[in-house]
């Protein structure tokens, strides 16, 4: 032992002699004799003597992720409360398209809203809970990421969650995040998910797939599984796209020649624009490879149909160098997400407009920089660019409504639209073209209040083409808006900047502005009436509600 070991003091056991008769406190006393079973040690979580339990009662099986827990069914839940005036009766058929179900829901208050209709399936147990609400966050990403509008994101994901038994849930849609929050029960604790969408892709094919995926589950009798729902799902976001590259430049060509014709350009004219515009989508697709923001693609995009304008005018070509330029501009001109952000703001989601809005007007101070580069070196090197050419647009109302619908036709494969609606949105831009210059031309009507008439009647028949089909309103308006863009205006406002013409420019930039708004508030009121006669059944009571505003006080 060491030094230090000598000086601890010792315990008992150490110091004290092993006595064979002295027990331990808890031993028994002698003559207590008990059997051997009862002396042995046991677990405090044993089962007493005399209670037997059936074999397997207390193992539960193990399920997969996407099965039901064993204690939830949502058929047999009761409502949570009923206001004292009474749930209103809206009768949710089958043949009322979903989107105007589902947002008549979500006008509604919380406390109004009516259970959804008992549907007794063969499996009566209730939906895994989070799985549900991300399916519904994955359908609502892919919608919201391809241009769909704010409330008819929240519509989809309503209809998700109600079919398969989530009546209390309430989703939340912002321009990049998504979020839905679903409380079985007052006494229950809520389950919040969310879901960020942070890459935005233009293709319609996919955006149809997806309407058609929520159209089959919000069927009753479609009876879809989790599993299924989320195969169709993976298919839809594997599915590529139905045009390849070299025809979305061709179709970009072809817009921009179109749309040259529209202002008042010959074949010359179609032939330069073409070119510019393709010239400008390949300069933009190399900019994406490299991983520029969409702000210089867009800038990038503008310069050459700019340029060959500006070289035709200095060479001398006997060719409207501003209707090249106006041909360029309306393939790059962001009308779909204008009519998205108007659409929004008018719906009540000032957020989502806001974003939507802000994103447009980057693009358009993108193209703005890119043409005035442009500009700025031609009208240095002597070109003489007029600005008062827009008044000198000549009438050919053959010509013009044959371009209006060739626009539409390329503006349909540029948002990768199914084959099937390509038909249906060409001859809706005709429709529009002709609407505008009878109003316009023939009837000496204001532009601005020519296009609001002809984009109304484009959001009127897009919204009964969709309900046709049970399906998306964007795949039938969107292109068949792209005659009305305001393209022309905004190159003379342009011009005129270059020209130190600021308070003229300025003018014909509000100008275009007005025209802006004025269809996509055209498209929207169109939409609204087609929503205003295809009202749910039930009389009245059963209209879809909107949010009641104050007067000032």
């Amino acid at each position: 032992m060491t030094e230090a070991e000598d000086r601890k003091p010792q315990s008992d056991e150490a110091t004290g002699t092993f006595d064979p008769e002295i027990t331990s406190e808890f031993a028994l006393p002698e003559g207590l004799a008990v059997s051997r079973s009862e002396s042995e040690t046991s677990s405090e979580f044993a089962l007493p003597d005399g209670l037997h339990t059936p074999p397997g009662a207390g193992v539960e099986p193990e399920g997969s992720a996407f099965s039901a827990p064993s204690t939830f069914h949502a058929s047999d839940a009761p409502a949570a409360f009923t206001p004292a005036t009474g749930i209103p009766a809206v009768s949710l058929t089958k043949n009322v398209p979903w989107q105007d179900r589902m947002r008549t829901m979500l006008r509604m208050p919380v406390a109004e809203r009516p259970a959804p209709e008992r549907v007794h399936k063969a499996e009566e147990e209730g939906p895994a809970v989070p799985r549900v609400l991300d399916l519904t966050l994955r359908i609502g990403e892919l919608l919201l990421a391809g241009g769909e509008g704010a409330e008819d994101v929240e519509a989809a994901m309503f209809a998700v969650c109600r079919s398969y038994g989530l009546d209390r849930c309430e989703p939340n849609v912002t321009f990049t995040l998504l979020s839905i929050s679903y409380q079985p029960s007052l006494v229950d604790d809520p389950v919040s998910a969310a879901r960020t969408v942070r890459r935005r892709g233009t293709d319609y094919t996919r955006l149809a797939a997806v309407f058609r995926l929520v159209d089959d589950l919000s069927d009753a009798e479609s009876h879809i599984s989790l599993e299924e729902a989320y195969r169709r799902l993976a298919e839809i976001r594997r599915n590529r796209h139905p045009y390849p590259t070299w025809v979305l430049t061709s179709a970009s060509g072809l817009l921009a020649g179109a749309a040259s014709v529209l202002v008042g350009g010959d074949l010359i004219v179609f032939i330069a624009a073409a070119l510019g515009a393709m010239l400008g989508d390949r300069l933009a697709w190399l900019c994406a490879g490299r991983g520029l923001p969409e702000f210089y693609q867009f800038t990038v995009a503008a310069m050459p149909p700019a340029a060959i304008g500006v070289a035709l005018t200095l060479a001398h070509v006997d060719a409207k160098a501003s209707a090249v330029i106006t041909g360029g501009l309306f393939a790059l001109l962001p009308g779909r997400a204008l009519v998205a952000g108007v659409q929004d703001g008018l719906t009540g989601f000032y957020i989502t407009a806001s974003a939507r809005l802000l994103e447009v007007m980057y693009f358009f101070v993108g193209i703005v920089v890119g043409v005035l580069i442009i500009l700025y070196f031609g009208v240095n090197l002597g070109a003489k660019l007029n600005p008062d050419a827009a008044l000198n647009i000549s009438e050919r109302p053959y010509w013009q409504i044959g371009a209006s619908m060739l626009l539409s036709l390329t503006f349909a494969v540029l948002l990768q639209q199914e084959r099937s609606t390509v038909l249906a949105v060409t001859l809706n831009g005709g429709v529009a073209w002709s609407v505008y210059g009878a109003l316009h031309y023939t009837a000496g009507l204001s532009p601005v209040a020519s296009t609001a008439v002809a984009a109304g009647l484009v959001g009127l028949f897009g919204q009964l083409l969709s309900r046709y089909r049970f399906a998306s309103a964007l795949p039938y308006t969107t292109a068949a808006i792209g005659p009305l863009l305001p393209g022309s205006a905004t190159y003379f406002g342009l011009l005129s900047i270059a020209q130190n013409e600021v308070d003229k420019g300025l003018v014909s930039l509000a100008t275009a502005a007005s025209l802006a708004m004025a269809i996509a508030i055209g498209v929207n009121l169109g939409s609204e009436i087609s929503r205003l006669f295809l009202r749910l059944p039930g009389g009245a009571e059963a209209g879809r509600r909107a949010a009641k505003r104050t007067r000032g006080f």
